[in-house]
C-alpha cells in the first residue's frame, strides 16, 4: 500500500479544501477520493500524474513516503494552511550582555555595530522600544532563597537618565555605572542614586546621578528555574505552624 491516500488527505488539510472540491479539482467523484484516503483503493497512474504535477510532487515522494507539512509549504509557493498566505510575527530582537561579553558591552555599549553582533533574544514584546537583556552573574539579588539566580535572564526597557528623578524607589534595574554593570534595586535621594542588593549582606552602592551612564528598568525576567509563587500569607503561616512545633517539642 502507498503513501497516496495519507498524501492527499494531508495536501487537501494544508489548502484547506474538502473532499468535494479536491475531487472537483481533478475530475473525481467524491467517494472515490475518499476511498483513497482510507486506503481502501489505488488511484490509476493519470490522477496519480495529475495531482503531482498540480503540487509539484514529485510521484515517488508522493507514492512512497509521508510528506510533512514543511516539504508540502516549500513544493509549491501557493500552497499554504487554511488557503490564507502564513504570516510572520513580528518579533523584538533583545541584545543580551553575557559574562562572556560584559566587559565588552562595558567598552562598547554606545556602539551600534557592536550591538548588533551581540547575541539577540526573538520575544513577542513591544518592538517600538528598545530593551537589553542581561544575564545574571551572581547571589546579590536573592534573600532566603528567593530571588534572582546565575543564568537568570532579565529584560530591561531603555531608560533614560534623566528621568531617573520620577522612578519609583525599589525599581529593579540593570545600569552602567563607574565602568561596572549593576543588577539591583534603585533608591534616588536628592542628586544621588542608591544601588540596593536585595541580599542583606551586600553592601549599598551610592553614586551621583551624573554618573550613571545607561539605565536598563527591568519589565520581564526568564528564570532558569521555576521559582516558587508562594504568598506571604502562606510563608507567615508556615512559620507559625513551625513556631508552634517549636513550642510543643519544649513542653513535651
Amino acid at each position: 500500500m502507498s503513501f497516496f491516500g495519507k498524501n492527499i488527505k494531508k495536501i487537501r488539510t494544508v489548502k484547506g479544501l474538502s473532499q468535494a472540491a479536491f475531487a472537483e479539482l481533478f475530475g473525481l467523484k467524491r467517494a472515490a477520493l475518499g476511498a483513497y484516503e482510507e486506503q481502501r483503493s489505488e488511484p490509476k497512474i493519470e490522477t496519480i500524474i495529475k495531482i503531482a504535477n498540480h503540487f509539484s510532487i514529485k510521484i515517488d515522494k508522493l507514492l512512497t513516503s509521508e510528506i510533512t507539512v514543511n516539504e508540502l509549504l516549500q513544493f509549491k509557493e501557493n500552497l499554504t494552511i487554511a488557503n490564507n498566505d502564513v504570516k510572520t510575527a513580528l518579533f523584538a530582537k533583545v541584545p543580551c550582555i553575557t559574562e562572556n561579553n560584559s566587559s565588552d558591552y562595558l567598552a562598547h555599549f554606545k556602539n551600534d555595530i557592536f550591538i548588533d553582533e551581540l547575541p539577540h533574544l526573538s520575544l513577542p514584546i513591544n518592538t517600538t522600544k528598545v530593551f537589553r537583556a542581561f544575564t545574571v552573574s551572581n547571589l546579590e539579588m536573592t534573600n532566603q532563597d528567593k530571588g534572582f539566580y546565575p543564568k537568570d535572564i532579565v529584560i530591561g526597557e531603555q531608560t533614560p537618565t534623566n528621568i531617573i528623578k520620577k522612578l519609583t524607589n525599589g525599581t529593579l534595574v540593570f545600569a552602567i555605572v563607574d565602568d561596572t554593570i549593576l543588577f539591583r534595586r534603585l533608591y534616588v535621594t536628592d542628586n544621588n542614586v542608591i544601588f540596593r542588593a536585595d541580599h542583606k549582606n551586600i553592601e549599598d552602592k551610592i553614586y551621583k546621578i551624573s554618573d550613571v551612564k545607561e539605565l536598563w528598568r527591568v519589565r520581564y525576567v526568564f528564570c532558569k528555574r521555576i521559582p516558587e509563587f508562594s504568598t506571604s500569607f502562606e510563608d507567615t503561616l508556615m512559620n507559625m505552624q513551625q513556631e508552634i512545633l517549636k513550642m510543643k517539642a519544649k513542653i513535651e
